[in-house]
């Protein structure tokens, strides 16, 4: 299955993984050590000095927050720690709004009733006085993380693992989502990320979610293009949302493996949760699974062998049925609809490239999809033809 009709090289795709994953900082480090001592000072217990040590800034794995690496000393202890900061406006973020807190709240309650390895969180700062915008401060943990730029697809320590170790690691993410969904009370628990005109089901929470795309997708474009795509493909979604009446879970929301730090193939840390929301289980199947045919159709356009044997569709619902005794349902649809969302993302990505001179506005709108091929033979239910 390819993304295009033509060939690209492999430097090409690796352009292509690189706007797909945009991230800077102009910050300037020594700067931000002395604001985070300040502002640790009033958090650490009274009597304490809190020292913290060099500031690093990593290239982001994902698209959306700053991440600022860190290390914390204070009674004598030293803490490795995260710094996640919400994006300035004039980074033209991905996503209209970016609430840490929630975030934050999220994690919390994850760590406190599961078995997901979610870091610990420490604080959580609303106002803009101490960084220049809201952030959270979490643990930091060791681990590999399959890689975005190159694609990990491309060859990786993913792609040099054996066929068993990636089976290993193909089953442990799968028992992540089998883990979150089974957090009792979800309602409740998490009724700070109910979406406006929610509800206790599947199919009531999945409208609502449908409907907050669509939010998302007027923003994207409200100063530039029209994508006739994906208005196409969110009026598909709304008129065949599956006749799911079992109760709404807790949804990672962004249940790809690239937000996963593991160790010995094994999650390490779960981490990426501003998209997490309540809705079907399959919601965070059909993403899983859409977001490595993502890198996978990627490999194929470079002419690479990819890991056609991983994450497959089949594979995963069964693992899932086996670990929770729920079988899930119509995730052709649910990895479609992955595809759908993940191309409105695409879309406000190339939008910010277009802006920051690194592309050029294209003749189609609905060419600035990088998946565009993959999304229409989706809607056209052709797409399954091609792929093992």
């Amino acid at each position: 299955m390819t993304m295009s009709s033509d060939v690209v090289s492999a430097d090409e795709a690796e352009h292509l993984a690189q706007v797909a994953r945009p991230s800077s900082s102009q910050r300037d480090t020594e700067d931000l050590r002395e604001r985070l001592e300040r502002w640790m000072a009033a958090k650490v217990p009274a009597g304490s000095s809190v020292t913290v040590g060099d500031v690093t800034l990593p290239a982001a794995n994902g698209m959306s927050s700053e991440t600022i690496l860190f290390d914390a000393t204070w009674d004598g202890e030293h803490h490795p720690m995260v710094a996640r900061v919400a994006p300035a406006a004039t980074t033209m973020p991905i996503f209209p709004t970016y609430d840490l807190e929630a975030q934050f709240r999220t994690m919390a309650q994850v760590r406190e009733h599961s078995d997901v390895p979610v870091p610990s969180v420490y604080w959580s700062e609303s106002g803009s006085d101490a960084l220049g915008a809201p952030f959270f401060v979490m643990e930091r943990i060791s681990g590999q993380v399959p890689p975005d730029v190159m694609p990990y697809t491309f060859g990786s320590w993913v792609t040099e693992a054996t066929p068993e170790q990636r089976l290993t690691l193909q089953n442990s993410s799968v028992k992540i989502l089998a883990h979150l969904h089974a957090i009792e009370k979800p309602l409740e628990r998490f009724d700070f990320l109910q979406l406006p005109g929610s509800g206790s089901t599947a199919r009531e929470a999945l409208s609502a979610h449908i409907a907050d795309q669509r939010r998302f997708y007027e923003w994207t474009v409200a100063d530039g293009a029209r994508s006739p795509l994906i208005e196409r493909c969110l009026d598909w979604a709304e008129a065949n949302n599956p006749a799911d009446d079992s109760p709404a879970v807790l949804s990672w929301g962004d249940s790809r493996i690239g937000n996963v730090m593991y160790q010995d193939f094994e999650p390490a840390a779960v981490l990426d949760w501003e998209m997490a929301t309540l809705g079907p289980r399959e919601l965070d199947l059909g993403w899983m699974v859409f977001q490595h045919r993502f890198f996978e159709d990627f490999a194929g356009l470079a002419n690479l062998p990819g890991l056609p044997d991983f994450l497959r569709l089949q594979d995963v619902a069964d693992t899932y049925a086996d670990l929770t005794g729920y079988t899930p349902t119509d995730l052709e649809f649910y990895t479609t609809y992955a595809a759908i969302r993940h191309a409105t993302v695409m879309y406000r990505v190339q939008a910010r490239a277009i802006a920051f001179g690194q592309a050029e506005t294209p003749a189609d709108p609905d060419d600035m999809i990088m998946h565009r091929a993959t999304v229409t033979t989706m809607l056209d239910g052709t797409y399954w033809e091609g792929v093992k």
